[in-house]
């Protein structure tokens, strides 16, 4: 009778606490999301209470806010390994927002008990965006009442800024990841595009990029257990359905995370992790609950499996030697596919109201579940030989800025050297036509290379490949990369020429080079008899004679990073 009197007792002040301390969401009408001002008090007051929840700002948001961090078992032991969490970085998606606080209040007050693990999450990541609170510009989501805008104070998507780091929130999460060093991270989202029975979808990190080891452990073992535990709460998981405007009737792909996006860049430190997307047309209160319990799901399967997870991050790092062949351009396989028992809605064309043209329209009276392509797998397109070292000018100030901050370790050469080196010129790249957040995006680039003997000054910086960033490095320094540094224009200014030449005068000094230069001369014609236009043109003529004399300056699109085979 003492044992039932104390579990009563223990109950209805678990029950007390639960009631004391409810989250804004909760007192709500479940279709109601906490303000900035109500979150960032409700952590506080809960740090206050609560040994083990401790709340700290590191870095800005675009706007000048803190960015805070709430830490569960911060207090307990700091050495545990760490979960991240990632919410708000589209602010008009705020599950993550809500259940994260319910979560961190269940973890303070007892309700759920996790040992070995340290939880940390990012409380709203694009706090401007949060702040830019309205009703209407989701226009395809069903709920809450309001939220905040996907673009921050300077209308930058966050979730393409993990690489060029045009924002401070972005230098800001950088700074997080590296000091805190999650082995597993989740990020918060609700889904764009198709309509389906599904309330949860997920982009899991690319198992091509994180690499054989940890790739198939993620994606035959650690994810499948973890949605498992998800279906038997009655929460229907399916992949995100990568398909807009049309219905995924005939399949669809996996996405590609590439450096750009959250998963894409904590998978360059071998962090597995997960864009969780429920479904933007599904009531927003399954919605928080389907996030909260894959983030519980996903920190208890952490929690009991973090040493197997630890040695497998540690052991993927043999996969990238030097000399050793990395793939930095991918493509989908189209004929490679699994078929999965997809439950979807007929989908069908109707005229439409606006404009009297076929419309797509899902019926959600006719519910199926039907066999349906999903393609999952990637090839490489292009690889390039992992380089022992990378020679970076200390010049190239920016490039120096971006490796401190991801804990790239670095020497400076001591005094001026004569190294044997390989470097790159850009032969070919194209750009695109309009502005893609804040760039005009290189893409398709191409380049050649030369070994031979270069001066270096002292000052100049050796970055060794054998060490924890080497596929950060990899990703940003090799300019054919995707997301890499070239790509994203930090070197726009190599692709420029400086010394030029006037008509008039140059006309004599090529009529020389040509009267003296055989070689040249017999280059020039057979260029005209190839080029017929080239033959018509004078000026183009000069040109030619101009870039392959030795007048030409000859460093337009050399590329100013050197690497050590």
């Amino acid at each position: 009778m003492k044992y039932i009197s104390l579990i009563l007792f223990l109950a209805a002040n678990l029950i007390s606490s639960q009631t004391k301390h409810q989250t804004p969401y909760e007192k709500g009408n479940g279709n109601q999301t906490a303000t900035y001002e109500e979150m960032v008090k409700y952590y506080d007051d809960l740090s206050k209470e609560f040994p083990t929840i401790t709340v700290r700002s590191i870095g800005n948001d675009d706007n000048g806010e803190p960015i805070r961090v709430v830490i569960y078992n911060a207090a307990v032991d700091k050495n545990n390994p760490t979960i991240l969490i990632n919410n708000g970085i589209h602010p008009g998606e705020p599950d993550g927002i809500d259940a994260t606080m319910m979560m961190m209040r269940d973890f303070a007050t007892g309700k759920i008990e996790v040992k070995n693990l340290r939880i940390v999450a990012i409380q709203a990541y694009n706090i401007s965006g949060m702040l830019r609170r309205g009703s209407h510009s989701r226009a395809n989501q069903n709920g809450p009442e309001q939220y905040g805008f996907r673009g921050n104070a300077r209308n930058y998507d966050l979730n393409r800024d993990f690489i060029k780091n045009d924002t401070e929130n972005a230098k800001t999460f950088q700074t997080i990841f590296q000091h805190f060093k999650p082995i597993y991270f989740i990020d918060n989202h609700v889904s764009n595009g198709a309509d389906y029975q599904y309330l949860f979808t997920y982009i899991s990190t690319n198992k091509e990029r994180l690499g054989k080891s940890l790739g198939n452990y993620f994606n035959e073992k650690m994810q499948p257990e973890i949605l498992q535990t998800l279906e038997k709460k009655g929460i229907l998981t399916t992949p995100y359905v990568n398909i807009h405007g049309d219905s995924p009737d005939e399949g669809f792909p996996t996405f590609m995370d590439s450096p750009r996006y959250a998963t894409g860049y904590t998978t360059l430190f071998n962090t597995m992790g997960t864009v969780a997307e429920t479904h933007m047309l599904k009531p927003y209160k399954d919605r928080v609950r389907a996030t909260y319990e894959n983030m519980l799901s996903s920190i208890n399967y952490t929690a009991k499996n973090s040493k197997e997870i630890q040695k497998l991050m540690g052991e993927s790092l043999a996969n990238y030697q030097p000399k050793m062949k990395y793939p930095i351009q991918w493509k989908l396989d189209s004929t490679k596919f699994k078929l999965i028992d997809f439950k979807g809605f007929e989908a069908g064309k109707k005229p439409s109201v606006v404009s009297g043209k076929p419309r797509l329209f899902y019926d959600r009276t006719k519910p199926f579940t039907r066999k349906v392509k999903f393609y999952d797998q990637y090839i490489p397109t292009k690889e390039i030989a992992i380089p022992s070292y990378y020679i970076i000018p200390q010049s190239e100030q920016k490039v120096l800025q971006y490796l401190k901050r991801n804990n790239i370790a670095m020497n400076v050469i001591k005094q001026d050297s004569v190294i044997f080196a390989q470097q790159y010129m850009v032969s070919d790249y194209k750009t695109v036509k309009n502005p893609y957040e804040g760039h005009y995006l290189h893409y398709d680039t191409q380049v050649k290379s030369e070994n031979k003997n270069f001066k270096f000054r002292k000052g100049d910086v050796l970055v060794s490949t054998k060490q924890y960033g080497v596929k950060y490095l990899l990703e940003t320094l090799e300019p054919e990369a995707a997301d890499s540094f070239f790509n994203w224009n930090f070197f726009d200014a190599i692709l420029g020429q400086k010394e030029y030449f006037s008509d008039y005068v140059f006309e004599d000094t090529a009529a020389d080079l040509l009267k003296n230069n055989q070689v040249l001369k017999t280059a020039l014609e057979f260029e005209k008899i190839a080029n017929p236009d080239f033959a018509k043109d004078g000026n183009a003529q000069l040109e030619y004679i101009y870039k392959h004399s030795q007048f030409y300056e000859g460093s337009v699109g050399l590329y100013p990073i050197y690497r050590i085979l």
